[in-house]
């Protein structure tokens, strides 16, 4: 455990090394914002990159491999209904405690001045990424082209943003994008990646991916069409 936490040390060392090296840059040139703020930035990216460490020490340790004995066990049971549960449950579930979501709904929140609220953003966006996890899933059962799948996701995408109102359309897009980040995206994988594991004529590397590519459409979608009801 101990040697997983400083690999990983290392790893965030690295991804926030280039952020921290242009932050100071800029405060040392240009920016020069009042010492105290600056402080507080140092010591929230000490925080990040200590908290960004155990998550995926956490995640390594613990999610992937629960998740790919999900993935493993569901064909086993024989429903299909079963693995429709279960996956919207996982999309549902990580994608609500996503941070990227968390920041995008309370933002969205603060800009329409409570109009929108960030829990009920959230739940969409959570239903959609849970959705079309449930459909990414039983494309591997029934061995589905992935490229049908993702063409007919698309499609339906660009022709719902034709019609629907001009004001929920960047707002339906940025959704997508926030959906796979540390919690749904490991989680997603690894449940695919046990499904396509025991699935014979099913292979890891082709069938295993995909899924997170089709989720992210879901809330783009799902947004798309609540605008079009609502408006």
């Amino acid at each position: 455990m101990i040697a997983s936490i400083g690999r990983r040390l290392r790893e965030v060392a690295r991804a926030i090394a280039p952020l921290l090296a242009v932050t100071v840059v800029l405060q040392l040139t240009l920016v020069q914002a009042p010492m105290a703020q600056f402080a507080q930035f140092l010591f929230g990216t000490l925080l990040v990159a200590v908290g960004m460490t155990l998550l995926f020490a956490g995640i390594d340790m613990g999610i992937l491999p629960m998740g790919r004995f999900v993935g493993a066990e569901l064909p086993r049971r024989r429903s299909l209904w079963l693995i429709v549960a279960v996956a919207f449950a996982l999309g549902f579930a990580t994608t609500i405690a996503e941070p990227d979501v968390l920041i995008l709904a309370q933002q969205v929140q603060a800009a329409s001045a409570g109009a929108m609220s960030a829990r009920a953003l959230g739940y969409v966006i959570a239903a959609g990424v849970g959705l079309f996890a449930a459909v990414a899933l039983l494309r591997i059962v029934f061995g589905l082209p992935y490229k049908v799948l993702l063409g007919l996701a698309y499609a339906a995408m660009l022709a719902l943003s034709w019609w629907a109102p001009a004001g929920i359309v960047p707002l339906a897009y940025d959704a997508g994008s926030v959906t796979t980040g540390v919690l749904s995206g490991p989680v997603l994988l690894a449940l695919t990646i046990g499904l396509a594991s025991v699935l014979a004529g099913r292979s890891t590397g082709s069938d295993g991916f995909g899924l997170l590519g089709i989720a992210s459409v879901g809330p783009v979608v799902v947004l798309l069409l609540l605008g079009l009801w609502q408006g």
